[in-house]
């Protein structure tokens, strides 16, 4: 049996006063000087169309190059906690803006990263006039929206599926709204969606390469990254390059792992909802640390104060909803008058599509788009499937077990977290040697993205099943399919749900660079709407990159319309603790 290899946070705290603290303060010092490194070359000078220096395959500029990805998916990381908090806020409280930002979310996780880079990068660059962080900031945007939907959809599903005794108790002690937040919401959703966000962050690192390779008045520049190294290395047939930049990005998955992803871990533990302990808490050695360290709590209780007065003013701000019952004749009324306008809208972008249609590429480019996309839409549902009955039990072991979660939660991250498209080129070969059909293989390659978002949600569903139901279960000789009819199931559902519904929007995102892909001078294609979108881009042909985005997107909505809205609406009325 495996011993704890770090001290206990009561051992660290025996040493002298001091030495915890020292740890803490050099590893802090340490982060911020590489930050200021790293960063600084954000900021040199650029003006379309100068040229940025390229991408050196020399090894000595790897970790540079590293180090330049990860401050992007960082940022971008922070930036899609903010925008879920909001938007994810608004669509679960207002059922107004439900029935706009929720259909709006599915539209925007169905826009390939391509198109956002292709629609905004223009405007980061007017936005940081002669500076090369225009590009930069392009870029992370691109990353932003490639890790931003998983975690949205997440908390809003965990808004919608508050237990129903827990939101009366809130509602009966009269919680002012950011209490509120900051007591039971956040609380309540923080394990499913500190899941989700390792999640997203893996799937980031997805379309690093793409993010990082910019087209700009049909100019094409790379900012240095990981993903840029790949691609050049790609280009150059480089394998030597290739395989150093695999064990680059597999060093950089396993530090952020241990000095980031873990102690979060650790830390949420305290939000199970449960009335009895934990059998063995997650562990992390950097957590230890924290806790064992002085600066930390001194910081807090000088911080105390600043905090107590903070939330006071935002509680003040919002007051405790009304107890009393809403007009239903004035609700009425105000809600055709949502529906006219609604309408009135929906028409408006009917018009426009129809316009848009006839005089650019004609009905009989939609009818291709359209059965194209039936393709695609194929190998979703059987990656959909397959990923299902592999990962949900395996996820569920984790969740349930402790002991294999610690052993196994570094490697899902890890495999989640590894860049698919980096092994894309060993695929290709692959492919190409077995004479082996891109449209089955580019089924395999969806998937190596795609199908992480259910295995993690089936983690974070079943450790948000309470100890104590499960103890119960156990007690009353539960087994089998038994257990996961009458327990598992239904806890899970939820997550499940939101894992699908990700997976499902991932798995169209990742065919535009899954159905069309190259070693060297060799390229395969498989038929299908994301090669329709990934060669359209390439030659720059605007109306059918519009079409091919927007067809996706029609797809994605009509499933997430007829199917996963019906699971979810299920989830909250009936499969949920």
């Amino acid at each position: 049996m495996l011993k704890r290899t770090f001290p206990s946070p009561e051992a660290l705290q025996r040493f002298p006063f001091g030495l915890a603290d020292i740890a803490v303060i050099m590893g802090t010092l340490v982060l911020l000087a590489l930050i200021a490194r790293i960063g600084a070359g954000t900021f040199v000078s650029f003006v379309p169309p100068d040229v940025v220096p390229g991408v050196s395959l020399e090894l000595r500029n790897l970790p540079y190059y590293a180090g330049r990805s990860t401050l992007r998916m960082f940022i971008a990381l922070f930036c899609s906690m903010v925008f879920t908090f909001i938007y994810g806020y608004i669509a679960a409280k207002s059922r107004r803006a439900e029935r706009v930002l929720v259909p709006l979310l599915d539209i925007l996780q169905s826009v390939p990263v391509l198109g956002f880079l292709s629609i905004t990068v223009t405007g980061f660059i007017a936005l940081f006039p002669g500076s090369l962080l225009g590009l930069e900031a392009a870029s992370i945007f691109a990353i932003f929206t490639s890790q931003v939907w998983n975690m949205t959809f997440s908390f809003y599903q965990s808004l919608r599926t508050i237990p129903q005794e827990l939101d009366e108790a809130a509602r009966l002690y009269r919680l002012p709204g950011w209490q509120r937040f900051t007591k039971l919401e956040v609380p309540f959703a923080t394990i499913g969606l500190l899941w989700n966000a390792m999640m997203s962050f893996g799937g980031g690192w997805f379309f690093v390469a793409a993010s990082e390779a910019i087209s700009v008045l049909n100019q094409k520049y790379t900012l240095p990254g990981l993903g840029s190294y790949v691609a050049a290395a790609v280009a150059a047939e480089n394998l030597s390059a290739l395989g150093w930049a695999l064990l680059t990005i597999a060093a950089v998955i396993l530090l952020v792992d241990q000095l980031f992803w873990r102690p979060l871990i650790a830390w949420a533990d305290k939000f199970r909802l449960e009335t009895s302990a934990s059998a063995e808490a997650p562990q992390s050695w950097v957590f230890d640390l924290l806790k064992a360290a002085r600066l930390p709590r001194l910081i807090r209780q000088v911080l105390t104060p600043v905090s107590e007065a903070v939330n006071r003013l935002l509680s003040l701000m919002t007051p405790p909803r009304p107890l009393r019952p809403v007009d239903q004749s004035q609700q009425a009324l105000s809600d055709r008058l949502y529906n006219f306008v609604l309408l009135v809208a929906i028409g408006a972008l009917l018009i426009t599509g129809l316009h848009f249609i006839f005089t650019t590429v004609g009905l009989g480019e939609v009818v291709k788009t359209f059965s194209l996309g039936l393709l695609t839409l194929g190998r979703v549902l059987v990656l959909l499937v397959v990923a299902t009955l592999i990962w949900t039990p395996i996820g569920v072991a984790i969740g349930f077990n402790p002991k294999l979660a610690r052993l196994l939660q570094p490697v899902v991250q890890f495999l989640a977290s590894f860049p698919a498209n980096f092994i894309f080129p060993f695929a290709t070969l692959l492919f190409i040697r077995a004479n082996i059909s891109l449209n089955w293989g580019s089924i395999l390659l969806m998937s190596l993205g795609a199908q992480w978002y259910i295995l993690f949600n089936s983690i974070a569903g079943a450790m948000s099943i309470p100890t104590d139901l499960r103890e119960m279960a156990a007690d009353v000789g539960l087994r089998g399919w038994l257990v996961w009819r009458k327990l598992i199931i239904p806890g899970i559902f939820s997550a499940w749900v939101t894992g699908g519904i990700t997976a499902s929007g991932g798995a169209w995102n990742a065919s535009i660079v899954s159905e069309i892909v190259s070693w060297g001078q060799t390229t395969l294609v498989a038929t299908g709407l994301g090669a329709y979108i990934a060669q359209a881009t390439e030659v720059g042909d605007w109306p059918r990159i519009t079409l091919g985005i927007g067809m996706m997107s029609l797809y994605v909505v009509g499933l997430n319309r007829l199917f996963w809205r019906q699971l979810y609406k299920l989830a909250e009325t009936k499969y949920h603790i």
